[in-house]
């Protein structure tokens, strides 16, 4: 399985992204996805998590209500929609995935597969 993120780039306070993450290999499976993000010399930390059929979503307390996770199954594509973006917010993005049919994880130790990353840099 291989996770290709894109998306990031440089953006003002207040301003908006939208992370996509393509999904290729192995694609006959069910996939529970998250987001995570890493600034430099921090840990990595959840965004949000997604179940397999998109049916529930979690969020960080962080980005609640600014940020929405979905996902397009037809496609093995998933997303992040990053509204009202803060300089904190700035970080490399990581999506990653795992084999479930039925729930979200958060702990980024229960994912299998993670994507290369996607730099999100917010203005002031």
């Amino acid at each position: 399985v291989q996770l290709q993120a894109s998306g990031g780039g440089l953006v003002q306070a207040g301003g908006s992204l939208r992370l996509s993450c393509a999904l290729s290999g192995r694609t006959d499976s069910r996939y529970a996805m998250g987001w995570f993000s890493q600034a430099p010399g921090k840990e990595r930390e959840f965004v949000a998590a997604i179940s397999w059929n998109g049916g529930t979503t979690y969020y960080a307390d962080s980005v609640k209500g600014r940020f929405t996770i979905s996902r397009t199954n037809a496609k093995n594509t998933l997303y992040l929609q990053m509204n009202s973006l803060k300089p904190e917010d700035t970080a490399a993005y990581y999506c990653a995935a795992v084999v479930s049919s039925d729930r979200y994880y958060v702990d980024p130790l229960k994912y299998d597969y993670w994507g290369q990353g996607t730099q999100v840099t917010v203005s002031s």
